[in-house]
């Protein structure tokens, strides 16, 4: 019998770089989670959107998000609720059946904690429900949560370069 550890297995199969989608309208929030993301001494390719409206194209690649080698699709999406436009309730309810989004986990990160947000984010689809932290410290730790769980989960493979045809730009723009 062999004694392997988890992180000596995940060591010897290295993981692509993960692409995370932000999809929240607080640019208070966003920064504090890019630094949150810095801090945790992630690798993880973000992508931010503002609103529910560009959560959508994004994630269908309409418009501007047409170019997969710049926008490519998430590996995990971390959005909040209380959004203009469209809501992160509206985005969970448009990408439920949708098959080119079934294995892309869409995690919660609202300030809310309202069983009924709770219940209806799930029953929308929701792979998990995160309340923001009110300290940076508590955020930073959540964060780095789940960069280790983009790191040692499996992701089911996708075609990340869907646009070949339109390479000319291959540096990660962030959409503010």
């Amino acid at each position: 019998m062999t004694n392997l550890s988890m992180n000596s297995t995940v060591a010897n199969h290295p993981r692509e770089e993960q692409t995370l989608l932000l999809v929240d309208d607080s640019e208070n929030d966003l920064i504090l989670m890019r630094m949150a993301f810095q801090k945790a001494a992630s690798n993880v390719s973000l992508q931010e959107v503002r609103n529910g409206v560009e959560a959508i194209a994004y994630l269908s690649g309409e418009g501007i998000y047409a170019n997969r080698l710049v926008y490519p699709l998430p590996s995990a999406v971390l959005m909040d609720l209380k959004m203009p436009h469209k809501n992160g309730f509206e985005v969970l309810a448009w990408a439920q059946g949708r098959a080119s989004l079934s294995g892309i986990p869409i995690i919660i990160m609202t300030a809310s904690m309202r069983p009924e947000d709770v219940k209806e984010a799930y029953d929308l689809g929701a792979n998990s429900y995160l309340v923001k932290p009110i300290q940076i410290e508590d955020l930073i730790t959540m964060i780095a949560c789940v960069v280790e769980w983009l790191r040692i989960n499996h992701f089911p493979p996708r075609n990340r370069i869907a646009n070949a045809g339109n390479n000319n730009n291959m540096k990660q723009i962030h959409h503010t």
